[in-house]
């Protein structure tokens, strides 16, 4: 390592590299497995009662089975005891500690002082990591958790970068835990008055409601006490506006906006450090967590692939160190547009989606490979397939990706072949070896263990696609990668499309090569491979990378 390279890694006090490890969510054993096979160093988990997620679906039989699976590949699994305790759970501490004992994790996640001390004393031999509920967000009071025994202490999403940095200058001696990706709450870290208020659902017993998602009208009340709904339309669009005004700033009014979708005033747009991901790895944080375990296979599949490489790809060589093809790995996952949060300390508008509260992307989840048998995969279809869409099969530990065109699908219990497939049932569907024509079938058979999660382009409508673009224009500014006077153009076209909306969905590329050959060269592809005024960009592709796309002058030629 030379004296240049060493700028760029944090040194324990031993002398040796600080390496951040790839935290990511398990919300259930299938979640698991897959996140362990796509790169995840460890993993966190927990069962519905004690773990701040009713909604898990790990049973204890799960538990133990996952922690052997990840075990076995060298993989930490972090159990959640994140529950801020009443009276009525301190009974079942001492059953948790004897199933603890049973399943050997690698460390307990606590918010809970009262739990922590109560671990402390009587399960001393399990590490304790404190949990972001329990709002973290000075070096005083990481030290404060270090002098109680924690080995580790996650910090509060509100922990600016600069802030982030000093702690973990001034804390040497405990590892350090932050959040990277994932949905962001509009309050502090769960402690939410929405959700309890609003469906009696708590927060902090792991029950969040999310009202904050939700969509509000406005109403007006009458002096007469009546209640009448605001009805907004082309009429009287222009008469008003309401606003609000904060005790502090007189005069300093806050737009809000409403139209026939509602307002989101409270709507946080997820979080996305992949921009400044070299920073967190410069100063050495422990431990790099991506939230989500209610989210999909999917979701947890394309995050640890692209936080893999990436921090693989900075150890290697971090002077040459480019965020930007793993954040276009990012955008094939469901978000509701990406934000820095609280990096530089404060939050943009650019960190709240006042519009829309969906979650959505250019790429779906098409499958999951649950078996490979006689010469095939059997793949669980998770949306509907149609003739002539193209899968893209994303091989655990390597970047290069598989895209394959299919133009019938073979149901794999009767082998009944049909044009469409449906997800609703949760279908299997049989893909021979055979079919990958540009791919030799030994390695095919390598590539996709059980567990391989397998894409394709999303159809969207003008709308959506125009709130993609306006979401990557909104990610540069905040990078400082694009003026803020680009913006109101970009918006200005997301509201015609809202003002003239239309059904038609569409992908980005053509689904038979008739509108135009898409570039890619898929396995299965009857026009470019078989077609003769293709031959010409089959010469050209044959020197790239497979599926990676011809250059759009080349595309037209052809």
């Amino acid at each position: 390592m030379t004296q240049d390279t060493q700028n760029y890694f944090s040194f324990l006090p031993d002398g040796g590299v600080r390496r951040s490890e790839l935290l990511m969510p398990a919300g259930s054993l299938e979640r698991l497995k897959v996140a362990v096979l796509y790169g995840a160093d460890a993993v966190y988990m927990g069962t519905p009662d004690m773990s701040l997620r009713t909604k898990s679906e790990f049973s204890l039989e799960d538990v133990v089975e996952g922690i052997e699976f990840a075990h076995a590949h060298g993989v930490r699994v972090y159990l959640t005891l994140n529950l801020f305790a009443h009276n009525k759970d301190v009974p079942k501490l001492d059953d948790y500690i004897a199933t603890l004992r049973d399943v050997k994790p690698d460390g307990v996640i606590i918010a809970d002082p009262g739990v922590f001390s109560y671990m402390r004393k009587h399960a001393p031999e399990f590490p304790l990591h404190v949990s972001t509920q329990a709002n973290v967000c000075s070096w005083l009071t990481v030290d404060y958790w270090t002098d109680q025994g924690a080995e580790l202490v996650v910090l509060a999403r509100e922990v600016s970068y600069s802030e982030l940095a000093e702690i973990r200058e001034k804390c040497q001696d405990v590892k350090l835990e932050a959040f990277v990706h994932g949905a962001m709450c509009m309050t502090y870290s769960g402690r939410c008055l929405l959700s309890n208020y609003m469906a009696e659902r708590g927060a902090n017993q792991g029950n969040c409601a999310n009202a904050c998602r939700w969509k509000y009208t406005v109403h007006l009340r009458l002096k007469d006490g009546s209640l009448q709904e605001i009805n907004i339309d082309d009429s009287n669009r222009d008469m008003f506006e309401f606003l609000l005004e904060e005790g502090y700033r007189p005069g300093d009014f806050l737009p809000i906006e409403e139209d026939e979708r509602g307002s989101y005033i409270l709507n946080a747009k997820d979080l996305c450090l992949m921009p400044k991901l070299d920073d967190y790895l410069k100063i050495g944080v422990d431990s790099l967590k991506v939230e989500g375990r209610g989210k999909s296979a999917f979701y947890v599949a394309v995050a640890a692939r692209a936080y893999r490489q990436a921090i693989d790809d900075y150890y290697a060589a971090p002077e040459s160190w480019n965020p930007h093809p793993y954040i276009r790995e990012l955008e094939t996952v469901g978000n509701r547009g990406y934000s820095l949060a609280f990096h530089e300390g404060r939050l943009k508008n650019f960190a709240h989606n006042y519009e829309n509260t969906k979650t959505f992307a250019s790429w779906e989840y098409a499958g999951i490979i649950r078996e490979v048998r006689d010469g095939a995969f059997v793949m669980e279809v998770k949306n509907r397939l149609q003739a002539g869409d193209v899968l893209e099969f994303l091989p655990p530990g390597r970047e290069e990706t598989v895209l394959l065109r299919l133009y019938e699908y073979e149901n794999a219990k009767n082998g009944k072949k049909t044009e469409e497939v449906h997800a609703s049932a949760k279908p299997l569907i049989r893909i021979p070896f055979s079919v990958f024509d540009r791919e030799d079938p030994e390695t095919i058979h390598k590539l996709f263990p059980p567990f391989t999660i397998v894409r394709k382009e999303a159809n969207l409508t003008a709308e959506e696609w125009q709130r993609l673009k306006l979401d990557k224009v909104s990610r540069k500014i905040e990078t400082g990668h694009a003026p803020e006077s680009v913006y109101p153009a970009q918006l200005e076209k997301l509201q015609k499309l809202v003002d003239e909306p239309t059904l038609e969905r569409r992908p980005k590329t053509p689904r038979f090569g008739v509108e135009g050959c898409c570039g890619r060269g898929c396995n299965g592809c009857l026009m470019f491979w078989n077609d003769p005024q293709y031959a010409r960009a089959r010469e050209i592709l044959a020197k790239k990378k497979h599926g990676e796309m011809l250059e759009k002058d080349m595309r037209e030629a052809v």
